[in-house]
């Protein structure tokens, strides 16, 4: 089995903002292990994090990911074509891009693998629907919202 080491790992989100750039997150947090052909994992969404304080606190509302009554977002997958994820108590089916590394072997003899996934979601379809007009047409926040996870694996002696 393997699990990620999270101080090489990374998980995170980007969604169009205001029709002029993307905007983008992280959970601190997280935990994910590949074992039996199974790669699962959670992040914890009071860890979310956007480089504004205000900002983050919005996220744990019911606006956004509602934290008090849905503290992780989870995911599972069988192969590294589709997976489910689950957020706000809603799961729905992914299709994933997946690019692996070769496995290679640390200065202190562990063995790593990289996993690098993405998939695309709309985030109404999990409640999080939060918006506001923009003045120059459209929404401030896309739909669409690009979620990776660069993932260092580390072999777990059995």
């Amino acid at each position: 089995s393997w699990s990620a080491d999270p101080v090489h790992s990374n998980v995170s989100f980007e969604v169009a903002y205001a029709g002029v750039n993307t905007f983008r997150g992280s959970f601190r947090e997280f935990t994910a292990t590949l074992a039996e052909g199974r790669l699962e994992g959670s992040a914890k969404v009071a860890s979310v994090d956007v480089k504004d304080e205000q900002l983050n606190g919005h996220l744990q509302t019911p606006d956004f990911f509602d934290a008090e009554r849905f503290p992780e977002i989870t995911f599972r997958a069988d192969d590294l074509e589709r997976g489910e994820l689950t957020i706000k108590g809603v799961t729905r089916p992914v299709v994933l891009t997946a690019t692996v590394s070769e496995p290679n072997v640390d200065p202190f003899g562990r063995e790593r693998v990289g996993l690098r996934l993405e998939a695309t979601v709309d985030r109404n379809e999990y409640g999080v629907s939060w918006n506001a007009p923009n003045q120059g047409g459209g929404n401030y926040l896309g739909d669409d919202v690009k979620l990776i996870a660069e993932l260092a694996l580390v072999r777990q002696e059995a």
